[in-house]
């Protein structure tokens, strides 16, 4: 059983991290803080559509903040999404601010409406914490998906990130006859390896979404992380590995059904390729990182000393057990990967 620390500290952003997502705009003055929005007077739990507590609430502010507060959410909301212009927040609103009590990092979620359509979307605002925020540059640069998120003191916005929650996807989508078990399978070997390559841990099946894309022959898959926490922090090496968790034990089951060895091995080949690749297209700005996470301090000399210890007896690379940081673990399994791309 895979056992994840319960109540993971928050670390700072350190001075060169705030230059760093400075220089790639990813830091501006915000005009609400997570601190504002806590000045919350009461909630509402939210249920689900069967009547289930979401372990969200829905809160309420002294009339006095609510217009100005509405105001600063939908210019964020701009900064977001495009570029700060504020031609469209005119004819947007805030529907609901909800408050997660569940987790390490209670976020707040933002739901904001178009007034012409009534199209919805939300964005969340949490603790900037610097493991989360290494996750999401670092799912932006390595990953097939671009991130949006700003950064703005102890302040962290973030986009939402759309699809079908994992354990959902287990319940209710799995199981449909339309859908080619065998595409799962794939998609679910690749994101494994993704995630070990850059050490993004406890993706558990409810810290995923599925994609689900209609192709003209067929029903395509992609799996996307929504939670960043666990980014290079534990010691244990199979917590970076989603196949070691029981929540996630039927999709393992699937590739054990529908791919034998060499596919699989084909499969995570694939995906270090891809990785490799984007690599050599950011190499400026995933040299600009390493230059920060390098000295940076976002776990515990114990957890560093027995990742690295236990990622050089995987690859039987004795580098990984000399490292002091978190940072010279990443950039020696990234430098592993752009090695073998060469061959």
């Amino acid at each position: 059983m895979q056992h994840i620390s319960r109540k993971k500290i928050f670390f700072p952003l350190n001075p060169a991290f705030r230059r760093y997502l400075k220089l790639y705009e990813r830091e501006l003055q915000l005009p609400v803080s997570y601190e504002e929005l806590r000045y919350y007077e009461s909630g509402i739990p939210v249920y689900d559509k069967s009547g289930k507590d979401t372990l969200w609430e829905t809160v309420l502010y002294p009339q006095s903040m609510v217009g100005q507060l509405h105001a600063g959410l939908k210019r964020i909301y701009s900064f977001l999404k495009a570029g700060g212009d504020q031609a469209a927040e005119e004819h947007l609103h805030i529907e609901r601010i909800d408050y997660c009590t569940f987790g390490n990092s209670h976020p707040f979620r933002i739901k904001i409406v178009n007034n012409y359509n009534e199209v919805y979307d939300y964005f969340y605002i949490k603790i900037a914490d610097a493991s989360r925020i290494y996750g999401l540059e670092l799912e932006h640069i390595l990953s097939p998906y671009w991130m949006n998120f700003l950064v703005d003191g102890n302040t962290l916005v973030e986009e939402h990130i759309a699809g079908v929650p994992g354990d959902q996807f287990i319940l209710h989508y799995l199981q449909r006859p339309e859908f080619n078990p065998k595409r799962i399978a794939k998609e679910f070997v690749k994101f494994n390896e993704r995630c070990f390559v850059r050490l993004l841990g406890d993706m558990r099946s409810y810290n995923f979404v599925f994609d689900i894309t209609p192709d003209f022959d067929d029903v395509q898959f992609r799996i996307r992380a929504i939670d960043f926490d666990q980014q290079f922090y534990e010691g244990k090496r199979t917590l970076y590995m989603p196949q070691y968790f029981k929540e996630n034990r039927v999709f393992v089951d699937l590739a054990i059904k529908h791919l034998n060895a060499e596919v699989v091995k084909q499969y995570q080949q694939e995906e270090r390729a891809l990785i490799a690749r984007r690599i050599k297209v950011q190499r400026h700005r995933i040299k600009d990182l390493r230059d920060v996470i390098m000295t940076d301090h976002v776990s515990f000399p114990d957890k560093i000393q027995q990742l690295g210890d236990e990622l050089a007896q995987y690859y039987e690379d004795p580098v990984f057990a000399k490292s002091k940081t978190m940072g010279e673990i990443i950039e020696r399994s990234l430098k592993r990967l752009l090695v073998q791309s060469l061959r």
